[in-house]
Protein backbone atom coordinates (compact mmCIF):
# COMPACT_ATOMS: atom_id res chain seq x y z
CA UNK A 1 0.00 0.00 0.00
CA UNK A 2 1.15 3.41 -1.21
CA UNK A 3 1.50 6.20 1.53
CA UNK A 4 2.23 9.34 1.59
CA UNK A 5 3.47 12.29 3.81
CA UNK A 6 0.96 14.53 5.35
CA UNK A 7 1.48 18.05 4.41
CA UNK A 8 2.84 19.75 7.73
CA UNK A 9 5.69 16.56 7.58
CA UNK A 10 5.96 18.01 4.14
CA UNK A 11 6.37 21.71 5.29
CA UNK A 12 8.76 20.51 8.66
CA UNK A 13 11.00 18.94 6.12
CA UNK A 14 11.45 21.45 3.52
CA UNK A 15 12.22 24.36 6.59
CA UNK A 16 14.63 21.67 8.41
CA UNK A 17 16.16 21.44 4.67
CA UNK A 18 16.33 25.04 3.85
CA UNK A 19 17.81 25.73 7.21
CA UNK A 20 20.64 23.41 6.76
CA UNK A 21 21.10 25.04 2.97
CA UNK A 22 21.66 28.78 4.79
CA UNK A 23 23.68 27.34 7.95
CA UNK A 24 26.50 24.81 5.36
CA UNK A 25 26.42 28.55 3.18
CA UNK A 26 27.54 30.73 6.55
CA UNK A 27 30.05 27.90 7.49
CA UNK A 28 31.54 27.36 3.97
CA UNK A 29 32.26 30.48 3.09
CA UNK A 30 33.92 32.41 6.24
CA UNK A 31 36.58 35.20 5.50
CA UNK A 32 40.44 34.43 6.20
CA UNK A 33 41.75 37.15 7.93
CA UNK A 34 43.21 40.15 5.73
CA UNK A 35 42.09 38.10 2.66
CA UNK A 36 40.58 41.24 0.49
CA UNK A 37 38.73 39.76 -2.54
CA UNK A 38 37.41 37.08 -1.07
CA UNK A 39 33.99 38.14 -1.77
CA UNK A 40 34.51 39.95 -5.04
CA UNK A 41 33.90 43.59 -4.72
CA UNK A 42 33.72 43.75 -1.16
CA UNK A 43 36.91 45.33 0.09
CA UNK A 44 38.47 44.39 3.81
CA UNK A 45 38.95 46.81 6.37
CA UNK A 46 42.36 46.50 7.77
CA UNK A 47 42.34 49.71 9.98
CA UNK A 48 40.94 49.80 13.56
CA UNK A 49 38.13 52.42 14.25
CA UNK A 50 34.50 53.18 15.60
CA UNK A 51 31.18 53.08 13.90
CA UNK A 52 29.34 54.27 16.29
CA UNK A 53 30.55 57.33 17.85
CA UNK A 54 29.54 58.42 21.50
CA UNK A 55 30.94 58.03 24.78
CA UNK A 56 30.27 55.33 27.94
CA UNK A 57 31.12 53.75 30.59
CA UNK A 58 31.36 49.62 30.92
CA UNK A 59 27.60 48.83 31.18
CA UNK A 60 28.91 45.22 31.56
CA UNK A 61 30.81 46.03 35.08
CA UNK A 62 28.18 47.60 35.76
CA UNK A 63 27.78 51.67 34.53
CA UNK A 64 25.73 52.78 32.30
CA UNK A 65 26.39 53.86 28.62
CA UNK A 66 24.38 55.95 26.58
CA UNK A 67 22.64 55.04 23.26
CA UNK A 68 24.39 56.29 19.90
CA UNK A 69 20.97 55.85 18.02
CA UNK A 70 17.75 55.80 19.86
CA UNK A 71 16.29 53.49 23.02
CA UNK A 72 15.84 49.91 21.73
CA UNK A 73 12.94 47.99 21.92
CA UNK A 74 12.21 43.75 22.40
CA UNK A 75 14.23 41.74 24.26
CA UNK A 76 17.12 38.56 23.57
CA UNK A 77 16.83 35.37 24.83
CA UNK A 78 19.06 33.86 27.09
CA UNK A 79 21.07 34.98 30.01
CA UNK A 80 24.85 35.29 30.47
CA UNK A 81 26.37 31.95 31.04
CA UNK A 82 29.73 30.20 31.10
CA UNK A 83 30.96 28.63 28.28
CA UNK A 84 31.19 25.20 29.88
CA UNK A 85 27.25 24.98 29.27
CA UNK A 86 27.24 26.46 25.53
CA UNK A 87 26.87 24.33 22.18
CA UNK A 88 29.50 24.68 19.70
CA UNK A 89 27.53 27.32 17.90
CA UNK A 90 24.39 28.23 17.70
CA UNK A 91 22.07 27.71 13.85
CA UNK A 92 20.17 30.13 14.54
CA UNK A 93 22.70 32.71 14.82
CA UNK A 94 24.53 30.99 11.73
CA UNK A 95 21.79 31.37 9.58
CA UNK A 96 21.88 35.50 10.81
CA UNK A 97 25.58 35.26 9.96
CA UNK A 98 24.01 34.17 6.08
CA UNK A 99 21.55 37.01 6.17
CA UNK A 100 24.03 39.27 7.35
CA UNK A 101 26.42 38.14 4.49
CA UNK A 102 23.88 38.91 1.82
CA UNK A 103 24.17 43.18 3.18
CA UNK A 104 27.66 43.15 2.32
CA UNK A 105 28.70 46.19 0.10
CA UNK A 106 25.51 48.54 1.08
CA UNK A 107 26.33 51.45 2.99
CA UNK A 108 26.24 53.12 6.68
CA UNK A 109 24.66 55.14 7.97
CA UNK A 110 24.77 56.40 11.51
CA UNK A 111 21.12 55.39 13.37
CA UNK A 112 20.22 53.18 9.97
CA UNK A 113 18.29 49.52 10.63
CA UNK A 114 18.18 48.75 6.71
CA UNK A 115 17.39 47.54 4.32
CA UNK A 116 19.27 50.44 2.10
CA UNK A 117 22.11 51.15 4.71
CA UNK A 118 23.30 50.81 8.06
CA UNK A 119 25.06 51.34 11.53
CA UNK A 120 26.98 48.34 13.07
CA UNK A 121 24.27 47.45 15.87
CA UNK A 122 21.40 47.82 13.24
CA UNK A 123 22.44 45.37 11.02
CA UNK A 124 23.37 42.58 13.64
CA UNK A 125 19.39 43.58 14.86
CA UNK A 126 18.11 42.87 11.21
CA UNK A 127 20.32 39.98 10.43
CA UNK A 128 19.33 37.99 14.27
CA UNK A 129 15.52 39.54 13.63
CA UNK A 130 14.64 37.26 10.38
CA UNK A 131 15.64 34.06 12.68
CA UNK A 132 13.38 34.91 15.33
CA UNK A 133 15.80 36.66 17.73
CA UNK A 134 15.04 40.03 18.44
CA UNK A 135 17.80 42.21 20.04
CA UNK A 136 18.07 45.00 21.64
CA UNK A 137 18.74 47.73 19.55
CA UNK A 138 22.61 49.30 21.17
CA UNK A 139 25.72 47.41 21.24
CA UNK A 140 25.50 48.40 25.26
CA UNK A 141 22.36 46.52 25.54
CA UNK A 142 23.11 43.67 22.96
CA UNK A 143 26.75 43.45 24.91
CA UNK A 144 24.81 42.50 28.14
CA UNK A 145 21.53 39.93 26.33
CA UNK A 146 22.36 36.69 25.34
CA UNK A 147 24.99 34.02 26.37
CA UNK A 148 28.71 35.39 27.35
CA UNK A 149 31.38 33.64 25.51
CA UNK A 150 35.01 33.66 26.18
CA UNK A 151 37.43 34.22 23.07
CA UNK A 152 38.68 30.82 22.80
CA UNK A 153 35.33 29.56 22.27
CA UNK A 154 33.80 31.97 19.78
CA UNK A 155 32.28 30.60 16.79
CA UNK A 156 31.04 31.80 13.51
CA UNK A 157 27.41 33.80 13.70
CA UNK A 158 28.54 35.04 17.34
CA UNK A 159 28.06 38.70 18.39
CA UNK A 160 31.19 40.59 18.79
CA UNK A 161 31.17 44.00 20.91
CA UNK A 162 34.20 46.08 20.13
CA UNK A 163 36.51 48.53 21.06
CA UNK A 164 37.29 49.77 24.43
CA UNK A 165 34.11 51.55 25.06
CA UNK A 166 31.89 48.83 23.26
CA UNK A 167 30.91 51.28 20.59
CA UNK A 168 30.74 49.20 17.45
CA UNK A 169 30.45 45.54 16.90
CA UNK A 170 30.08 43.27 14.20
CA UNK A 171 29.43 39.41 13.42
CA UNK A 172 31.77 36.61 13.91
CA UNK A 173 32.53 34.97 10.50
CA UNK A 174 35.41 32.63 11.56
CA UNK A 175 38.76 32.49 10.38
CA UNK A 176 39.53 35.74 12.68
CA UNK A 177 37.52 38.23 10.70
CA UNK A 178 33.75 40.16 11.25
CA UNK A 179 31.23 41.02 9.08
CA UNK A 180 30.47 44.54 10.12
CA UNK A 181 29.05 47.82 8.88
CA UNK A 182 31.77 49.61 9.77
CA UNK A 183 31.70 53.96 8.61
CA UNK A 184 30.90 56.57 6.25
CA UNK A 185 32.64 55.49 2.71
CA UNK A 186 33.05 52.07 3.80
CA UNK A 187 29.92 50.72 4.36
CA UNK A 188 29.57 46.65 5.40
CA UNK A 189 32.51 44.97 5.14
CA UNK A 190 34.54 42.16 6.14
CA UNK A 191 37.13 43.45 9.18
CA UNK A 192 40.21 41.30 10.71
CA UNK A 193 38.85 40.71 14.45
CA UNK A 194 42.77 41.48 15.23
CA UNK A 195 42.52 45.44 14.34
CA UNK A 196 40.05 45.86 17.84
CA UNK A 197 39.67 45.46 21.24
CA UNK A 198 37.08 42.97 22.07
CA UNK A 199 34.45 44.43 24.45
CA UNK A 200 32.30 41.25 24.84
CA UNK A 201 31.13 38.27 22.79
CA UNK A 202 27.43 37.14 23.07
CA UNK A 203 25.53 34.05 21.56
CA UNK A 204 22.39 33.55 20.81
CA UNK A 205 20.05 30.61 20.23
Amino acid sequence: MKSTASPGRFTRLLTSALMGFLVAGAVAETVPAGAAGADPGIPVVANSGSAESGAASDPIAGGTGSASSGSGSGSASGSASGSASLPLASPRAMMALAFARSQAGKPYQWGATGPNSYDCSGLVQWAYRWVGIFLPRTTWQQARAGSAVPLSAIQPGDVVVLNADGSHEGIYVGDGAVLNAYDYGVGVVYTPLSRFKIYAIRRFF
